[in-house]
Parts: structure tokens; C-alpha cells; sequence
């Protein structure tokens, strides 16, 4: 068995190659520029926000008790509209920093879960695509797979999942290939 401990050098280095490519995904060549849209008439929209004082978190409208789903009122205000989710956030300034941070500490802790899976079924000295196959699975695991789970529950489009899950499977990849080549020999 592989100590976590000696794959310490992959771990971050992944981490760093994942944050890097996530960079020109985003920054260089703006693929999910279409990711999210403007509201028709932005300033009335948040004017009308504002004025509720509605304050950080997940608002799914019209909202109901589970026990009031099938009442006629709910099923009216559903088939009237409009419907959805509304993500909230702290008012101020786009704090990028904050968000690389966490995003970069995500990073190390898929990266600490792929060593950790592939130290349990991979040996040391074992060949490049043996460990490439395992590290890259549980990467995509981490990296692509909940995405899915966006466009099921959260309305988010299709379109949008997907993008996402091809950025997965890219960081899959440049996650198997680092504990490929670095693995214990």
C-alpha cells in the first residue's frame, strides 16, 4: 500500500495544473461566457429585490410545503409563473480572490481523495496507465459528475452541465496524467 503521505507531490501539483487549466478555460478562451444571462429589465428586477431585503441564500419560487403541492393555489401559481431558483449573495464588490482561494482549496481536496483511492488500489511500482485509469475516475468523480445533478434538480441548462463536464473530464485527465507520471516507484 502507497502512503498518502509520499504522494504528497502529485497532490499539490495536480491541484496547481487543475487551477491553471480552469484559468484558460475561463479567462483565455471565455467558454462559459454563456453560462449565465441577463435579466430583461436588470434594474426594475433589483430594485423589487432590494426593497424585500431578501438576504443571503437558495430561494426556489413560488416556494410550499411539501403537504400544499397538490393544492389548487400552488398548482395555479406554477402554471401562472414565473418559476425558479434564486441564488443570493453578499452585496459589495466581486471578491476573486476569496473565490480562486476556494477554488484552489477545492482542488487540493479532490486531489487528497484521488491519492487516497488510488494508494488503496494501486500499488507502488505499478505502470503509467494503470494509476492514470484509477486517478482519472475518481477525479472525474470529483471534478465532472455533479454537474449532472444541476440540470436534474436545479433547472440549470443543458448546455451549461455539459461545458461543465467537459471542463471535468479535461481536469480528470490532467489529474491522472500528474499521478501517472509522479506515481511511487
Amino acid at each position: 500500500m502507497v502512503s498518502i503521505a509520499s504522494l504528497w507531490l502529485p497532490i499539490v501539483l495536480s491541484a496547481i495544473v487543475v487551477f491553471l487549466a480552469s484559468a484558460v478555460f475561463h479567462m483565455v478562451l471565455k467558454w462559459h461566457r454563456g453560462d449565465y444571462k441577463k435579466l430583461p429589465n436588470e434594474a426594475a428586477i433589483l430594485d423589487a429585490i432590494g426593497r424585500e431585503k431578501v438576504g443571503c441564500g437558495v430561494y426556489m419560487f413560488p416556494h410550499c410545503d411539501p403537504k400544499d403541492a397538490k393544492s389548487p393555489e400552488f398548482k395555479e401559481k406554477m402554471s401562472r409563473g414565473p418559476v425558479g431558483i434564486l441564488t443570493m449573495m453578499e452585496p459589495g464588490p466581486f471578491n476573486m480572490g476569496k473565490y480562486l482561494g476556494l477554488w484552489f482549496v477545492y482542488c487540493l481536496i479532490v486531489s487528497v481523495f484521488v491519492a487516497y483511492l488510488t494508494s488503496r488500489t494501486v500499488q507502488s511500482g505499478t505502470d503509467y496507465l494503470a494509476v492514470f485509469r484509477i486517478a482519472g475516475t475518481v477525479a472525474f468523480m470529483g471534478y465532472g459528475i455533479g454537474y449532472f445533478v444541476d440540470s436534474v434538480w436545479k433547472a440549470q441548462p443543458w448546455s451549461n452541465s455539459i461545458r461543465h463536464m467537459i471542463d471535468g473530464l479535461v481536469y480528470a485527465l490532467l489529474t491522472a496524467g500528474v499521478f501517472g507520471w509522479l506515481w511511487v516507484r
